[in-house]
């Protein structure tokens, strides 16, 4: 995480954070989260004081599920420009497996201003991408869909296993999955206050716990939080 930190601080980001316990509205509806999105059950999600509000109600109390109600947070506390990432626990209601966990860490970046463009947003995640694994890594944009962003993508990049070749980490594809990311969705910006005919934006979303998989080649996710001193004394 201070790893990261280090290479966007260096891109004139600046470090934002907020709590873990987040209302629903700062959550999901701020970030345009439709209420039937299945992230937003309590079956997906850790739920507070359900007994006395409903868990659509915008002032329950949540587990944030992302980094990105920190987003939220800044933009409502200040007009553009805005670059900030937001490193920080999440927590969802996931049955541990190689992959997942019922807690982890992200850190979240968000940039706006004027005229801020996808290129802006491919550039900034190659930099990091060079600086985190080296920099002879590539990334590449795949087409997807995020509640928040539109156009939204996710960002692969090369297997620094075997140099994008194809291998067992990379399932032979030569491309490991490195973040999620896109254009701020306009009514994201008016859900803040901002005037989206003059701004615009992009956000991305980092694992932690990936990037340390990707870059130490560790297929386990559960490695990293059962305390095995074998396994700690590598690092």
């Amino acid at each position: 995480m201070d790893q990261a930190v280090a290479i966007f601080r260096r891109m004139g980001f600046i470090v934002a954070d907020g709590p873990d316990l987040e209302t629903v509205w700062d959550n999901f509806d701020a970030l345009n989260a439709p209420q039937d999105h299945p992230s937003r059950t309590p079956e997906d999600t850790f739920y507070f004081d359900l007994d006395k509000r409903d868990w659509l109600d915008p002032e329950t109390m949540i587990l944030r599920t992302q980094t990105s109600d920190v987003q939220i947070r800044v933009m409502k506390a200040q007009q553009p420009p805005v670059r900030i990432v937001c490193p920080g626990r999440c927590y969802r209601r996931d049955t541990p497996d190689a992959t997942h966990g019922m807690s982890f860490h992200q850190i979240e970046g968000l940039y706006v201003d004027k005229n801020v463009s996808l290129a802006d947003l491919k550039g900034c995640l190659a930099t990091f991408s060079r600086e985190m694994f080296g920099e002879h890594t590539k990334i590449r944009f795949r087409p997807h869909f995020f509640p928040f962003t539109e156009p939204s993508v996710e960002c692969d990049a090369s297997c620094m296993v075997c140099g994008g070749k194809g291998c067992n980490v990379c399932k032979g594809t030569g491309w490991l999955e490195l973040a999620g990311a896109g254009m701020v969705n306009p009514a994201v910006f008016q859900n803040v206050g901002y005037d989206v005919n003059e701004v615009s934006g992009f956000a991305f979303g980092l694992g932690i716990e990936r990037m340390a998989m990707i870059r130490y080649a560790i297929n386990d996710l559960r490695l990293l939080y059962d305390n095995d001193v074998r396994f700690l004394h590598q690092f």
